[in-house]
């Protein structure tokens, strides 16, 4: 199963498509994503975002500093300081 999800930086939007799982670092440690997760918003610390286009190709970002991710109605939304 596919979800939405976007990534975006203050300066442009780093990806936004669908995919099938995400992992993000978050302040106690990496948190996955799988489609019809529960409603969730969480702090993101520096570390690497993985997740699985729909194609099932694994992508990496590395995230450089803080920010957020919020998770409702099968669309993730990562904003983030830098990348």
């Amino acid at each position: 199963m596919l979800f939405n999800a976007q990534i975006i930086t203050a300066d442009k939007k780093i990806f936004e498509g669908e995919i099938s799982s995400l992992v993000v670092p978050a302040e106690l440690g990496y948190l996955g994503v799988l489609a019809d997760h529960a409603p969730l918003i969480a702090n993101l610390r520096p570390g690497k975002i993985t997740f699985k286009d729909s194609s099932g190709f694994e992508k990496e970002i590395i995230n450089k500093g803080k920010g957020f991710i919020e998770v409702i109605r099968n669309k993730a939304t990562i904003l983030l300081d830098s990348v």
